[in-house]
């Protein structure tokens, strides 16, 4: 009996799993050496899309608008070269496959949802993982289908997302894009339910437009969690992170540069994102904000901008526990709120500003305003409004005042704290509604990563809790120069911390054949080119975030001794 039971639950699992299939695009596949050679038409359930690295990128655009499960998602993931490189998907000259007929080709490389070949459907259950893509900018041209050469458009971005519904983008590089990542909602079809984590989203933007951002998205529920944004492209006044979502949360990023770090805006395409309940209630927290000079002087923005306050957001964000470092000569304002109906409850957030005097301001001309034991350099005041201020601040006895916060590094932007900083054990409860869903149980790892924070004892302010460990340092001043393809070992030491480190090439290439053992800081391999390498290594204290140590190396890699 328990025999028969068994072969029936082989035979169940047989049939559930008999679809799923793995294509691996590899330069050393004949049969499948190009993105094209992909079905991306008949993707079924549980099927997963390999691309392998190569030294060149791949030039291919595709679309997805079939549906995995919850169980069985739609993978496609990239397999990192010999040193971690990405495999790189280039928008740059590259061409739509002939068997796909997509929509707004021109607003992406890779696309989700919206074609007619395949079949148009809502996307469902999506992964997009381990891949670098870029080149989706108006500069540079395409061969679409029926061999037609056209631009990008003005909007495009390396990833677009039509419509779709449970989405994760996660640890992809995403750059050289008119946006960066882009997810669309209109009243027929929203973009629901994304995750976009760990990834690094940069050099996005059109120089002297204000309306390409880093990141450009209306959905609802999304959340971004681990990223690295920015900074723009040069010369490109877009936003770094833009959102029109409802039941949006920010956590433990890294958001440095745009003309505003954050800009949070009425979902201006639906009315179905409007009325969403959670469209009132937008959450950022544990994130370190850089607010670069020049451009506009606000590091957050919630409300509205399209001019019709009737649509605006009109409810409340949440803001807690945010490192916020201001290098503007001139004024920074924390946060603008469009309208006095729109609130902020804003606690244990730290907002240091290099310039001297009343130069930091925490509420623009409007909007209600709640401080709770927040740190600021001391001169601060609500507004610089003046005359014009019609908005409200509450709270502000509470605020934590002095010259410095006690950072441990700016010039390495190392803003974990020292001893005696007035931030350690200075935070007060979270606000009711942030809990449970929304508790702080994190704090970013430079860069894409996280750890737990520590929750013994008082909460500190800002992204990171207290450590009294000592800073860490590469020990290691010189690598032996390995010989070419001979066995090779050396390993990297390092001190400080608690001794549990992760090792990482941070820039600069090893020898061909050379790695590095992310656990152990051990170079190992046998070296298949000869010549002089450069590179850099980073390590980091897994359990403290923002405690990291780099040192330049170089070898040389000879014939022989």
């Amino acid at each position: 009996m328990r025999r028969t039971i068994f072969l029936a639950f082989l035979l169940f699992l047989a049939i559930a799993t008999s679809h799923a299939a793995v294509y691996d695009v590899r330069p050393d596949d004949p049969a499948m050496n190009d993105i094209a050679d992909v079905p991306w038409a008949t993707l079924q359930p549980g099927d997963v899309v390999r691309i392998h690295w190569r030294p060149e990128p791949y030039r291919e655009k595709w679309v997805i608008c079939r549906q995995g499960t919850a169980d069985q998602p739609i993978t496609v993931t990239g397999v990192a070269g010999p040193n971690g490189e990405l495999p790189v998907i280039s928008g740059v000259n590259a061409t739509t496959p002939a068997n796909l007929n997509f929509w707004s080709e021109q607003r992406g490389v890779i696309k989700i949802g919206g074609a007619n070949i395949p079949a148009d459907t809502m996307p469902r259950f999506i992964v997009i993982e381990g891949l670098e893509i870029r080149g989706a900018h108006p500069d540079y041209q395409f061969t679409g289908r029926n061999n037609v050469v056209q631009n990008y458009a003005s909007a495009a971005s390396p990833i677009f997302i039509e419509k779709g519904e449970n989405i994760i983008i996660r640890n992809n590089i995403i750059t050289d894009g008119a946006n960066g990542l882009f997810a669309a909602s209109s009243d027929s079809a929203q973009s629901r339910n994304i995750l976009v984590e760990g990834n690094y989203i940069y050099g996005n933007g059109i120089v002297g437009s204000i309306f390409q951002h880093n990141n450009y998205t209306a959905a609802i529920n999304i959340t971004f969690q681990f990223n690295r944004f920015g900074p723009l492209r040069s010369g490109s006044p877009g936003v770094n992170l833009k959102d029109r979502s409802a039941g949006l949360v920010v956590r433990y990023n890294w958001i440095e540069g745009g003309n505003r770090n954050i800009d949070m805006v009425e979902g201006e395409d639906t009315a179905v994102i409007r009325n969403d309940p959670a469209y009132r209630k937008t959450f950022v927290y544990g994130n370190v904000l850089i607010k670069q000079d020049g451009g506009n002087n606000q590091v957050v923005h919630y409300g509205g901008d399209n001019g019709n306050a009737a649509t605006y957001r009109k409810g409340k964000l949440y803001f807690y526990n945010n490192t916020v470092y201001s290098i503007r000569a001139g004024t920074t304002v924390l946060m603008r709120l469009s309208t006095n109906d729109e609130t902020a409850d804003a606690r244990n957030n730290i907002v240091f500003n290099t310039a001297a005097g009343t130069s930091l301001a925490v509420l623009a001309e409007a909007g209600q305003l709640t401080l709770a034991n927040n740190w600021a350099k001391t001169g601060w005041r609500n507004s610089h409004e003046g005359g014009g201020f019609t908005g409200s601040v509450s709270g502000g006895t509470t605020m934590i005042t002095g010259t410095q916060p006690g950072f441990a590094d700016t010039a390495a932007q190392n803003f974990s704290l020292t001893a005696g900083s007035a931030a350690i054990d200075s935070g007060t409860s979270l606000h009711p509604d942030t809990l449970p869903d929304n508790a702080l149980l994190s704090q970013y790892v430079k860069h894409r990563s996280i750890i737990p924070r520590p929750s013994a004892g008082p909460m500190d302010l800002g992204a990171f809790e207290y450590s009294a460990f000592a800073p860490v340092q590469i020990i290691t001043a010189v690598v032996a120069d390995p010989i070419f393809l001979r066995p090779f070992s050396a390993p990297l030491t390092a001190s400080g911390g608690t001794g549990s480190f992760s090792w990482s090439v941070s820039a600069g290439s090893l020898p061909p054949g050379v790695r590095l053992d992310p656990a152990t800081g051990i170079l190992f391999g046998r070296p298949r080119r000869t010549g002089t390498f450069g590179f850099t290594v980073t390590v980091s204290d897994a359990a403290q975030p923002g405690e990291i140590a780099s040192r330049e190396f170089e070898v040389q890699v000879r014939r022989h001794p």
